[in-house]
């Protein structure tokens, strides 16, 4: 009986002894192994889809932009398509004529791929600024072939940020770009006016040679008064704090001031637009009409004229098809 139990304890024990830490030794480091093979196949996948989806819009760029002369830019990557711009014929701008003609001359130049410089448009509300840039626009690509055609791409003041972005998109095209923001200022703590230094001038990349750059704005300097006399009250060195603000403008080369109109040449805004489309009124009920709006507006400007010139057409059932 002692000789029975002697033997079969032996057998017993190196069983249980076995199973036990068999299982518990390689089930953990083997499922750890699986989990982590699996991550870099996943993120492996995920890297290769990225790159694929990054490469579909290059592909269809240069025939996307050959599809249109004017669009809109997104900072998730897209540009989309403006079939009809909203202006007005270059030659209805009025009281304008020094600026129009050094932005043409300008524009001009680039397009024919001469030097040309960015400009920035400053000054009074409603006298023309963004018209004018895309009447200049229009105006060059009037005669010219499809190939030639300069395209006008606009960035919203919110999205400056991802003009880095939008050069890379840009510098691979045979096409010429204005990239043109509206309405260009900064306030507070916004920092992104850095982006646009960068590329106006400085940036290791800088413009690429076929994008120039045109913007408008009210102010000068594009900087709140109050944003730079916080950076002359904090800095430690006020001076050059101030120097780095107010050196945004200085990096157009070209600067366009637009000021208030006279009465005469508010006059010959509201004339000029009744004659283009044919509204047919006395000329003394005319100039009195349009004063009288103009001082209910409280001001004379180009864009006073032609909301006074939509409720005169309005009025006498004129359609404006002639814009």
């Amino acid at each position: 009986m002692s000789k029975k139990a002697k033997k079969s304890a032996p057998r017993a024990m190196p069983k249980l002894a076995s199973k036990g830490p068999r299982k518990t030794a390689t089930k953990g480091p083997a499922s750890e192994l699986n989990d982590h093979t699996a991550e870099r196949i996943a993120n492996a996948l995920e890297a290769i889809a990225h790159h694929l989806s990054a490469a579909a819009p290059d592909a269809d760029a240069s025939e996307q932009l050959a599809a249109a002369d004017a669009f809109v830019w997104h900072p998730d990557g897209r540009l989309s398509k403006v079939p009809r711009v909203s202006r007005v014929e270059i030659f209805l701008l009025k009281g304008i004529d020094r600026m129009r003609d050094i932005l043409i001359e300008n524009t001009e130049r680039f397009a024919n791929g001469l030097p040309a410089n960015n400009a920035l448009l400053w000054g009074a509300r409603g006298m023309g600024k963004s018209s004018l840039v895309k009447a200049a626009h229009a105006s060059i690509n009037l005669d010219r072939k499809p190939a030639d055609r300069l395209k006008l791409i606009e960035i919203h003041r919110e999205d400056i940020e991802s003009l880095p972005a939008l050069m890379e998109v840009l510098r691979a095209s045979d096409f010429r770009f204005i990239v043109f923001c509206d309405d260009l200022s900064f306030d507070g703590n916004d920092a992104s006016y850095k982006s646009l230094k960068a590329v106006l001038e400085g940036g290791i990349e800088g413009r690429p040679e076929n994008v120039i750059l045109y913007a408008t704005s009210n102010r000068r300097h594009l900087l709140a008064r109050e944003m730079i006399e916080n950076e002359r009250s904090t800095a430690i060195n006020p001076g050059e704090a101030v120097e780095e603000k107010v050196s945004l403008s200085d990096r157009f080369g070209l600067w366009l001031g637009f000021h208030r109109c006279s009465q005469d040449e508010y006059l010959a805004m509201v004339r000029g637009y009744c004659d283009h489309f044919g509204i047919k009124i006395g000329d003394e009920e005319l100039e009195r009409e349009a004063l009288e709006w103009s001082t209910t507006r409280g001001s004379r400007s180009g864009r006073v004229a032609w909301q006074f010139t939509q409720e005169l057409a309005g009025r006498l059932g004129v359609r404006l098809t002639g814009k």
